[in-house]
């Protein structure tokens, strides 16, 4: 299975969040179907996962209102954003 799909200008991404890192970063590939991203904030009250939707706008230059975030509770997440270019070049690279 891909860790993405494209449906209707939205790209549907599998990841896994490392909360408490050192850095937000990518990390790459996971599991051969999902991407890692470290998170540098705690896995508490949804701490993580506001820090993830901030850093995906500030990465793909999207609007923090148009990333949705499916498995708010779980490590494994499907994100949702709109595909622009910085998405597709992201997705195509990998």
């Amino acid at each position: 299975m891909a860790f993405y799909e494209i449906k209707n200008d939205k790209a549907f991404i599998n990841i896994k969040v490392q909360p408490n890192s050192s850095q937000n970063k990518i990390a790459g590939i996971y599991n051969e179907n999902q991407i890692k991203i470290n998170i540098k904030a705690p896995a508490v009250e949804g701490a993580a996962n506001k820090e993830l939707i901030k850093f995906l706008s500030k990465t793909f230059k999207v609007p923090k209102s148009s990333i949705e975030i499916k498995g708010e509770t779980s490590k494994q997440k499907i994100v949702i954003l709109p595909l622009n270019e910085k998405v597709k070049n992201f997705l195509e690279s990998l």
